[in-house]
């Protein structure tokens, strides 16, 4: 019997780990100059937790009992588990709060696609007790920031607004919402086109659908929809936040007539629905076009009654933060071949001439780690022949060999 990994998981070996660290060492780089700090929430949580009150669906979390018959789960997404953990456990802090991970989280795969990956790695931020447009601005241009960071320059935003597109859905019956939330979600016109509506709402569906394109273009359909005035008003806010975008970094006008933001193109999208249902404002994804098939790298958007669900006292607290795929990113810089292609190579190897030898070539190796933090020194423990050491170093790459004598006498080769 050969042994694998359970169905929907994976091993990574030490080229994909030093591949993905690769990756997250530079967006935690990125989050650090943003004054974000890493926080690690527990694998494990509570079903009623994960479900962030009904936002995310039972049939999606990998689920688990325990002796004592909880209903616990993998998580699905770091968003609620960070949402509880800052209401409960972070209540005294002052706010905002920029927080960011970089964790595994777990999504259940449905019967019929057996063996499909179930365990993925995301690195993301949440800003919390912050709203508004600067707050907005600053996880938007961030989310910008992160990509830069590699050197991406083909992509770009879509941006929409929850708020907007769920008070749009309410001039439907309220029996069909969810099958027009479907049908919008999906751009699917049939469906549309077949749902018992009258012909005003059967209108007001397809300009639904296609509220996506430039920015100016989008506003001006979606306020001819006879918006009530608090609709109005999350309108001219997400035009604001549109227009400070624009002026905060330099960008160029493209053919289409939309915003290059540090390599990115804003699209609004205002059909733009989120398979969680917690977002409150803001959503959006950022979709990358340099690899052979678009990808879509992160998701995010804003939520102020999350947090409510956990805090003690029902208090909402505004949040707002986005999750990068890391798989999708290794994709995409593995077409571009900018990832690593081997493990770190040692910067030597320290050899005992003999068995007096051993104790000596041990504290060698010890005095060239301590002296620099970021070295790597291996210990020939086979006692190989002098010409077998150095074709083992050469093999990997190793460019120093010390040759260790027993009265602690040491003879530096480098390998060229």
């Amino acid at each position: 019997m050969v042994y694998q990994p359970a169905a929907g998981a994976r091993d990574l070996l030490p080229l994909d780990v030093a591949q993905k660290s690769w990756i997250e060492d530079r967006l935690e780089q990125v989050f650090h100059r943003w004054g974000y700090h890493r926080i690690i929430t527990s694998t494990l949580e509570r079903l009623d937790t994960l479900m962030a009150g009904g936002a995310i669906q039972r049939s999606t979390v990998i689920q688990l009992q325990n002796v004592e018959d909880q209903e616990l789960g993998l998580r699905p997404e770091l968003t609620a588990s960070i949402a509880r953990a800052t209401v409960t456990r972070m209540a005294d802090l002052r706010h905002p709060q920029r927080l960011y991970y970089n964790a595994n989280v777990f999504q259940r795969i449905g019967e019929s696609k057996q063996n499909r990956q179930q365990e993925f790695y995301q690195a993301g931020v949440e800003l919390l007790g912050s709203g508004g447009l600067l707050a907005d601005a600053e996880v938007l241009l961030l989310l910008a920031d992160c990509l830069h960071a590699f050197s991406l320059n083909r992509w770009h935003l879509i941006l929409g607004d929850a708020g907007i597109t769920r008070s749009l859905l309410k001039a439907f019956p309220s029996h069909l919402q969810d099958r027009v939330r479907s049908a919008i979600a999906n751009l699917d016109r049939v469906t549309i086109d077949s749902l018992p509506l009258s012909d005003e709402l059967t209108e007001r569906a397809r300009v639904m659908l296609d509220l996506r394109g430039n920015p100016i273009d989008v506003l001006q359909k979606v306020s001819s929809l006879g918006l009530d005035p608090s609709v109005q008003e999350a309108v001219e806010n997400l035009k604001s936040l549109v227009e400070l975008l624009h002026g905060s970094v330099a960008y160029t006008t493209s053919k289409l007539g939309t915003k290059s933001l540090l390599g990115m193109e804003i699209i609004l999208d205002l059909s733009l629905i989120q398979t969680i249902d917690y977002y409150t404002g803001i959503v959006f994804e950022v979709v990358s076009d340099a690899d052979v098939q678009a990808r879509v790298l992160g998701r995010g958007g804003r939520y102020d009654q999350l947090l409510g669900l956990y805090h003690p006292q029902k208090e909402n607290i505004p949040g707002i933060g986005f999750a990068l795929s890391i798989e999708d990113l290794y994709q995409v810089l593995l077409s571009l071949e900018q990832l690593p292609q081997a493990i770190p190579a040692s910067n030597w190897l320290v050899v005992p001439e003999s068995k007096n030898a051993y104790s000596q070539a041990f504290n060698y190796a010890a005095k060239l780690r301590d002296s620099h933090n970021l070295i790597r020194v291996e210990m020939d423990l086979e006692q190989r022949a002098a010409e077998s050491c150095r074709q083992y170093a050469r093999d990997r790459s190793i460019t120093q060999i010390a040759w260790i004598k027993a009265d602690g006498s040491t003879i530096i080769e480098p390998l060229i």
